[in-house]
């Protein structure tokens, strides 16, 4: 079994981006980073980001908050940074405290800097397949690694294991535009690892450690795990019992080290494309 990396796939679009910074006329590209609280997945995802930018050569911003500011200052410091025109793209690590309204803010933020594809107007032109919009990262990052492997998504059959609005739906949507046949899975499912048995591809986002077992796996399958979950020995594991798969499957991502390491690339490729559309 090829195990497929996200590094070379996150390599490719930094190449490409660094490329396009060199040639690009306007302000060098500025990326805002908005974060409540101090929970350690949105500190890491952070860093991250903040280091990408920093390597390909963008700006970057992060406006950190206390977890308990109250939602009237918060929603009007959201307010100065959306309207802030030295500022391309918005990164809001989410889910927000509950005390905030999110929806307010998912209602306000400015489509055109909406870099993670959390706005109604971005969802609408993920699922209509106008490209003007930004698919969530991570959803994105699932077609460049199948791009990058050289995978074939015309007439294939994906199974996709998860129906959120930050996965399961977008990702399905861009797999279509690639002319893939998608099924997709989820907790009503009858007989899901018979469904995924038949596919060429499945793509595990059901935010279940190990759940995707040899069981699920066609012959020579391509498997892409989305899932970041911690096992009974607290190490980091994805959605798929990857040491059972191995027989089975043509492809795998791992994790750590799949998926999650382009995503911040696809934030920095969506960057860049909105400093080109605002010169």
């Amino acid at each position: 079994m090829e195990i497929l990396k996200g590094l070379p796939v996150a390599e490719s679009i930094n190449e490409k981006l660094i490329a396009q910074l060199e040639n690009f006329e306007g302000a060098v590209p500025h990326l805002a980073i908005i974060r409540v609280g101090e929970k350690p997945d949105d500190m890491s995802y952070e860093r991250g980001a903040t280091k990408k930018m920093d390597k390909i050569g963008f700006r970057c911003t992060s406006f950190v908050f206390d977890a308990d500011i109250d939602n009237d200052s918060f929603q009007k410091e959201f307010d100065m940074i959306n309207d802030d025109d030295d500022i391309d793209g918005i990164l809001l690590l989410r889910p927000l405290p509950k005390h905030i309204d999110e929806k307010s803010i998912l209602d306000r933020i400015d489509p055109r800097k909406d870099l993670d594809g959390i706005s109604a107007v971005n969802m609408a032109k993920v699922y209509s397949g106008d490209e003007s919009g930004y698919a969530p990262c991570t959803a994105e990052a699932v077609i460049e690694m199948l791009d990058f492997a050289g995978v074939d998504l015309k007439g294939k059959n994906v199974a996709v294991v998860g129906r959120s609005l930050v996965i399961g739906k977008p990702v399905s949507m861009l797999l279509m535009k690639k002319n893939a046949t998608v099924t997709i899975c989820h907790t009503k499912t009858v007989d899901m690892p018979g469904i995924c048995k038949k596919a060429d591809i499945v793509v595990a986002a059901a935010g279940v450690a190990k759940m995707i077992n040899e069981s699920y796996i066609g012959e020579n399958a391509v498997v892409i795990d989305v899932g970041i979950n911690v096992d009974e020995e607290g190490k980091l594991c994805g959605d798929v019992d990857f040491e059972r798969i191995t027989d089975t499957a043509s492809m795998a991502t791992p994790v750590p080290g799949g998926v999650g390491s382009v995503t911040t690339s696809v934030l920095a490729k969506h960057l860049m494309k909105a400093a080109k559309a605002r010169v």
